[in-house]
């Protein structure tokens, strides 16, 4: 099923990076820092039981930012050849030199920077064959289609991808990792009465054992298809809301733009003052954890070097810290927290690793089982939001809630609500999963406004 790859070495990579910062101090800046990261993956995808497409790509991509006093600049590329290395790095140089002034950019000091990092499970060995990708999107396609109701295929499709990268900085950090990512996925199309709908199930992990099975992914897609057909919209109206555990991590995704260290410092956000101070109900949590073994979000150190911290963003509903990079936390006058996002060829942002909410005690069944009048959204598309004001709309589709039960599908609606009400308001639900980067169970939130007819 599996053959051993030939994954890049770090090390090569690492030499890469390091040359980079010497050439670049060589050529006059007075700080650099440089990552260099090699991907290679392979994606099979089906339709209706034919094979449509097998693609194998390999890329190398690197990024490069030189500072000269309070200037600096970055560029990412993709030539790593001896002269490739060098045009870059007088380019980046040239840059830097007519770039304003920044008084916040600058470096890690080197007491800041990660020393002991620590060993965390990212990457699994093995190369899955073009014919164990086929046939693991034939299973899933299968599954699919075996659902009653279930005209075709949309897509069948199973991938295996890794990378390998390293980073090296004039301060005097380097390190290099290796990934592994892996999954499968189907989009099946149901019909009735002449009008159609899709949906789909996925999976993605870094290692094979945390995959769901390939037939449960297509019965799921299946099975989700034909449960929304024959949608109806609903009257619009205040109505509680539960939202399913595949789209609640909206919310958090809309709390970690709120909450990021260079927005705050820039004044765009709806929490720009709620540092300290209670945000969610008494009990909430709501966690960061970098150090997780094969964790999609999972690094040993932040995108400036520093080490990499789990801890509580949300601790019994309150927010105890921003998303921090160097230049935020110096404007901020705060000390950095080793949140930083690394952004090859620019300077570095600010966000979460594996970030998840913590369930709560009720299954989602209880919670609809408590609602005579209400709503059940499983998906979403087009959410708007103003970042200074928390204002938040999104257009939802799903199911009717009506006397305790999920009664029929539902259909072009919207959900809107100011999200400081929603996070004092919500409240998760106990089927919390940890599927992707950043998790969430189901949430209900009550009295929200639901426009439909």
């Amino acid at each position: 099923m599996s053959q051993h790859t030939d994954a890049p070495d770090p090390a090569r990579l690492q030499s890469i990076a390091d040359e980079l910062v010497a050439l670049a101090r060589k050529g006059g800046a007075d700080a650099a820092e440089a990552a260099v990261i090699e991907s290679r993956s392979t994606e099979v995808s089906l339709r209706d039981g034919e094979l449509e497409d097998i693609e194998r790509s390999e890329s190398q991509d690197a990024g490069l930012r030189v500072m000269i006093g309070k200037r600096q600049a970055g560029v990412s590329f993709s030539d790593l050849s001896p002269d490739g290395l060098r045009t870059v790095v007088e380019r980046a140089i040239a840059m830097a030199r007519i770039a304003p002034e920044d008084k916040w950019a600058g470096l890690a000091e080197p007491g800041q920077l990660c020393e002991h990092a620590p060993e965390i499970a990212m990457f699994e060995d093995g190369d899955w064959s073009p014919e164990h990708l086929e046939a693991l999107a034939a299973e899933a396609e299968k599954a699919g289609r075996a659902v009653d109701g279930v005209t075709m295929t949309e897509s069948s499709t199973a991938s295996r991808g890794t990378a390998t990268g390293a980073v090296a900085a004039s301060n005097g950090f380097a390190g290099s990792w290796r990934k592994s990512t892996m999954g499968y996925g189907a989009v099946m199309i149901a019909a009735r009465d002449g009008a159609m709908e899709r949906d789909y199930a996925f999976t993605q992990a870094r290692r094979e054992a945390d995959l769901r099975s390939a037939e449960e992914i297509g019965r799921e897609a299946g099975e989700r298809t034909v449960a929304r057909l024959g949608p109806k919209t609903l009257p619009s109206g205040k109505r509680p809301v539960v939202f399913d555990r595949r789209v609640s991590s909206v919310f958090l995704s809309s709390l970690c733009g709120a909450i990021s260290g260079p927005a705050v410092a820039r004044g765009v956000s709806f929490l720009r003052d709620k540092r300290g101070q209670k945000v969610f109900a008494d009990g909430i949590r709501i966690l960061d954890v970098p150090t997780r073994d094969w964790g999609l979000g999972s690094r040993p150190w932040d995108g400036e070097g520093l080490p990499a911290r789990d801890w509580a963003v949300i601790e019994d509903g309150v927010l105890t810290d921003w998303f921090l990079n160097l230049p935020a936390a110096r404007q901020l006058g705060l000390e950095p927290n080793g949140c930083a996002a690394r952004n090859l060829g620019g300077p570095p942002g600010a966000g979460p690793s594996n970030l998840h909410l913590d369930a709560g005690d009720s299954s989602p069944e209880d919670m609809i089982g408590g609602i005579a009048d209400g709503l059940l959204v499983t998906d979403m598309f087009g959410p708007s939001l103003n970042p200074n004001t928390g204002d938040w709309s999104v257009g939802v589709s799903g199911f009717r809630i009506a006397g305790g039960a999920v009664d029929h599908p539902v259909s072009e609606i919207t959900v809107a609500g100011n999200l400081v009400d929603i996070f004092a308001r919500l409240v998760p639900a106990n089927d919390l999963l940890f599927r992707h980067a950043v998790n969430a169970p189901s949430v209900l939130v009550d009295d929200l406004s639901v426009g439909g007819s």
